[in-house]
């Protein structure tokens, strides 16, 4: 799993796709709540809690689902660098490890782009 392409690609972009996509969620659930909560009041009645943590859970939910892909993300690739044997013998597994936890998805996809798409062929034997 750690050698395939697909995971390589999904985990590094999913956490960059995803916080995106959040931001358009975000929206959507504070359009979604404002509007439940005006359409009751327009009705002469207070909302109740029932509906407001309805809406607060599918968004919960999706948060949830964003942090465990997060997470996922930074494991497969702190696995991936610590098996990956172009970065033996140097201070830059060292260096990759802290950019991904400092920098998170953007250091993934540097990551990606620069030691595995790029050094795709250049295996080191030292």
């Amino acid at each position: 799993m750690i050698n395939n392409k697909f995971w390589q690609a999904f985990f590094a972009l999913a956490p960059i796709l995803l916080g995106l996509i959040s931001v358009i969620v975000y929206i959507f659930f504070v359009i979604n709540l404002v509007t439940d909560i005006q359409e009751v009041e327009s009705m002469g009645q207070d909302p109740s809690a029932q509906m407001i943590l309805g809406n607060i859970a599918w968004f919960m939910g999706f948060i949830i689902f964003l942090i465990l892909t997060g997470l996922g993300s930074l494991i497969f690739y702190i696995v991936h660098a610590v098996q990956n044997p172009n970065l033996k013998g140097n201070n830059m597994l060292i260096v990759w490890i802290i950019l991904f936890f400092f920098f998170g998805g953007i250091s993934q996809v540097i990551y990606w782009i620069v030691e595995i798409i790029g050094k795709r062929n250049q295996i080191t034997t030292s």
